[in-house]
């Protein structure tokens, strides 16, 4: 039991989260994950497509919670395996979104594994001005770490 109370999960010793592009929501929650619950648990992030580069405003907003983004190169679905990963060896998928969660589910039916789903709102195409496109990201990446304490409790950096 936490503080208050509260009972927290277990860390599962495998994740892997999910969005439509491996741009933005997915990269930034690996990124935060590791960053906060270190190494105890293999995380890993996916997009429905591969057809975008990791998002500038992304890393920017990472970088000022002490997270590197910069080098995540992304990968779809369909790369896991050529990348070494088998969807079947993760403990638990979170899909950060409504099509990267069916497709979770699409591909999970034959496996014994849970999927998630954290509705996280898409930055893209949030705000006019820089700083309009930063408050969008960071509430993105707020949500994120909100929900990351909220399913196993506060940062054990």
């Amino acid at each position: 039991m936490a503080e208050g109370g509260e009972a927290y999960d277990q860390l599962p010793q495998s994740v892997l989260f999910c969005c439509d592009h491996n741009a933005v929501r997915s990269p930034m929650a690996e990124g935060l994950m590791k960053k906060f619950y270190g190494q105890g648990c293999y995380v890993q992030s996916v997009g429905v497509k591969n057809d975008l580069e990791i998002d500038g405003f992304a890393i920017t907003v990472c970088q000022e919670v002490g997270v590197e983004l910069s080098r995540h190169r992304a990968r779809s679905f369909d790369e896991l395996k050529q990348w070494g990963d088998d969807l079947s060896s993760f403990d638990l998928v979170v899909a950060l979104s409504p099509a990267s969660q069916r497709q979770a589910l699409e591909l999970t039916r034959f496996y014994h594994l849970d999927v998630e789903y954290w509705p996280i709102l898409d930055p893209t195409g949030l705000g006019e001005s820089r700083d309009a496109k930063l408050a969008s990201y960071r509430q993105t990446r707020d949500q994120i770490i909100a929900r990351l304490s909220e399913r196993w409790g506060p940062q054990r950096e």
